[in-house]
């Protein structure tokens, strides 16, 4: 996930987007000077699952987190982030619905009354 081009992601082959992830994560590794042997350790998987994550071969998505975590990179997940939107008129419907003023309901008069 290089910063100096654009990759157009929808035209991209399955097999070139998870190679594409492989790389990522073999570039923060190294960027971070750690052996395969480490970050694997530290995810809780073998040696030869992170490599086959770093040549793009077909791993869980639960270590491909593992493996993330261990680098410090979840940050990645705010892409899955749900952001909801309220519409224009919804917003305005609620904002009609909202209470202007306060008033004792009748519940209340006859409790506190003594009559």
């Amino acid at each position: 996930m290089n910063d100096s081009s654009y990759k157009n992601w929808v035209s991209m082959s399955d097999k070139a987007l998870i190679e594409q992830i492989g790389a990522y994560i073999k570039h923060h590794r190294l960027q971070q000077n750690k052996t395969q042997e480490e970050v694997a350790g530290e995810a809780g998987i073998s040696r030869s699952t992170l490599s086959l994550l770093e040549r793009g071969e077909t791993v869980t998505l639960t270590t491909l987190i593992q493996v993330l975590r261990v680098l410090d990179q979840l940050h990645v997940m705010d892409s899955f982030k749900i952001n909801e939107t309220v519409s224009p008129l919804t917003l305005a419907k609620l904002e009609k619905e909202k209470r202007k003023r306060a008033r004792k309901s009748e519940t209340d008069d006859q409790e506190t009354s003594e009559w």
